[in-house]
């Protein structure tokens, strides 16, 4: 995943005819991360490509979405057919239904690996989040309050205060969560 990321990102860099240089500079990282994470010898954590897109600007969910929507009169998705966002660093984002048909609500399977981790840079965002564990655990952390979450537990709060994800278990944690307006 590390070489796709990598191959993506500079497509996009290259498409919005943005050096690396450029695009480091609006995004506040190190030229070297750019170039590091382009030839897929570093696989950068959610919160850091979030912060390289911004540079953009582009969301996950545009970074890594096919080039054509979905038909406007789709309604039912098979599990094969569910958008991945994100890759690497033991997270997994399975988007419902595509970022460029225009939806003011994204919901995401999620798969946390253990010892997995969003990073030590808090995410934060406009918008409203919620979630609820199917499997494992969770630990979630909202401004000041951390708490772990297993089965049938839920989160919600509002996306400006800043949040962060870790699997702390032994085994992998699947949760369906939901934004609005779409972040990723």
């Amino acid at each position: 995943m590390d070489q796709e990321v990598g191959f993506r990102l500079r497509l996009v860099r290259m498409r919005h005819d943005l050096s690396q240089r450029e695009l480091a500079k609006r995004a506040g990282v190190a030229h070297a991360t750019i170039s590091l994470i382009e030839s897929g010898r570093s696989n950068p954590s959610v919160s850091a490509l979030k912060r390289i897109l911004a540079g953009i600007p582009m969301t996950l969910a545009e970074f890594f979405s096919d080039e054509l929507p979905p038909a406007a009169s789709e309604i039912f998705y098979r599990a094969d057919s569910l958008t991945e966002i994100s890759g690497g660093a033991g997270i997994s984002y399975r988007q419902i239904g595509s970022a460029r048909a225009g939806h003011v609500l994204q919901i995401l399977f999620e798969t946390y690996e253990a010892g997995a981790d969003t990073g030590v840079v808090m995410l934060h965002h406009e918008g409203e989040e919620g979630g609820v564990i199917l499997s494992g655990q969770l630990e979630v952390t909202v401004g000041a309050a951390t708490r772990m979450l297993g089965p049938g537990d839920a989160y919600y709060f509002n996306s400006r205060q800043p949040h962060r994800f870790r699997n702390v278990g032994d085994a992998a944690c699947t949760l369906v969560s939901s934004c609005s307006p779409p972040s990723f």
